[in-house]
């Protein structure tokens, strides 16, 4: 459930801001004086916006010649207003994208294949962490550039499982995790974790550690016993009282249970891990993925990413643009980790994070790679959106009983082929 509890609770309209909507027709707008306006679309916060707006003064600075008009939105509503603006044929010229709908649009011929703008020199795909440029790539087209990576990880109240006198450890494994889930309940009275099997990636991971995994390039790659075994799993151990109760998850947001006190540990990714301190009054930290076999997480780097449109009248510009963003040093010290671990190697090595929340974010990231266990994303085939939603939905509704796990898991796979086909 975090993406939708994170990005809820991060949300905010544009009006706060005073950031008008980008208006126009087709790609950017082109001046008399050789001067042109791309059109730059986000999702986040507030502080996403002001550290972006702040990163499009230093571009417009150097690049006198190229204007930028900014649009940002909530996570469901950006997608909301980009699905009817690439209906529409006057999607945004640039905008942040992530792997689950890189072949959903490119099916549907929206994104622009910057491959021919690293060719002619307007991009530079070199100078960026290992792996992450791969996240971007889709049948030999490179369709998004990286602006930084994280990873799935289990947070924690260090309060709670100190006084349960439980600790977790690289290795770990489901048995041990859910031993501890009880002992915490035990201990403290506190469920020991907020509702993991209703988060898709994490489902990932656990099908990734059993040779198989949630996406192959054209549907699912699981069938329903395996399904039916996770969510039955995870049903009971709501009633057995070690999960905490949904109707008390819904009650908590836009806050999350676990930074609300009414869950020792989270799933979500890496770098979400602020959003803890900032809501709640506990101490939060970092925790390894539990594992099948003692080794291996499933783990892979994630990345948020900047694609093109495949409409823009202003490829080069709009390469020139990315290019600045995922490369110049000062913007990596404005953005910091906000969009997660810097991508970019210059300005991994420009951001220095002072404050420990941000050092642990890192060396948590670091210390995942070094344990050689980061494997390659699972691909995303187009409907990859819809069926991410239906998981989620499905689930909670699951957790509530409003249905039962066969029913789930019947409704999960129809609409997941409908998502297919579509």
């Amino acid at each position: 459930m975090e993406r939708r509890t994170i990005l809820k609770a991060a949300g905010a309209s544009a009006a706060v801001l005073g950031l008008g909507a980008t208006t126009g027709c087709g790609g950017g707008s082109g001046a008399g004086d050789g001067t042109v306006t791309i059109r730059y679309s986000w999702w986040g916060a507030e502080e996403r916006a002001k550290r972006i707006n702040r990163t499009i003064t230093l571009f417009e600075k150097k690049y006198p010649k190229i204007k930028v008009k900014t649009d940002f939105q909530t996570y469901q509503s950006f997608w909301e207003k980009f699905q009817t603006q690439a209906s529409g044929g006057n999607p945004p010229d640039v905008f942040q994208n992530a792997v689950t709908f890189l072949r959903k649009y490119d099916k549907r011929g929206i994104l622009l294949d910057l491959r021919p703008q690293v060719d002619a020199g307007h991009l530079n795909l070199d100078d960026f962490r290992a792996g992450v440029t791969e996240v971007g790539e889709v049948d030999g087209k490179q369709l998004g550039v990286p602006v930084g990576s994280n990873t799935m990880a289990l947070v924690i109240d260090k309060k709670l499982w100190r006084k349960a006198g439980v600790e977790p450890h690289a290795g770990w494994t489901w048995d041990d995790f859910f031993k501890a889930l009880k002992t915490i309940r035990d201990r403290t009275g506190v469920p020991g974790d907020t509702g993991y099997f209703g988060i898709m990636y994490l489902y990932d991971l656990y099908l990734r550690q059993n040779g198989k995994a949630f996406f192959t390039e054209d549907g699912l790659g699981f069938d329903r016993a395996d399904l039916t075994e996770w969510w039955q799993d995870g049903y009971n151990r709501v009633r057995a009282g070690i999960v905490t109760d949904p109707k008390v998850v819904a009650q908590d947001l836009p806050k999350s249970s676990l930074s609300a006190g009414h869950g020792a540990s989270e799933f979500t990714w890496d770098n979400f891990t602020v959003r803890y301190h900032s809501e709640g009054d506990s101490t939060y930290g970092l925790a390894p993925i539990p594992t099948t076999d003692g080794r291996h997480t499933g783990q892979y780097l994630a990345s948020l990413m900047l694609s093109a449109s495949a409409r823009t009248a202003h490829p080069e510009e709009v390469a020139r643009f990315i290019d600045f963003m995922v490369h110049d040093p000062e913007v990596g010290r404005i953005m910091g980790y906000d969009r997660g671990i810097l991508a970019g190697t210059e300005q991994y090595d420009a951001f220095k994070p002072a404050d420990e929340i941000n050092k642990e974010i890192a060396r948590y990231e670091a210390d995942t790679a070094e344990a050689g266990v980061l494997g390659t994303i699972t691909p995303h085939p187009s409907g990859a959106d819809t069926v991410e939603a239906a998981f989620l939905r499905i689930g909670g509704d699951l957790g509530l009983g409003k249905v039962k796990v066969s029913d789930a898991v019947k409704q999960f796979f129809d609409e997941s082929q409908a998502a297919f086909q579509a």
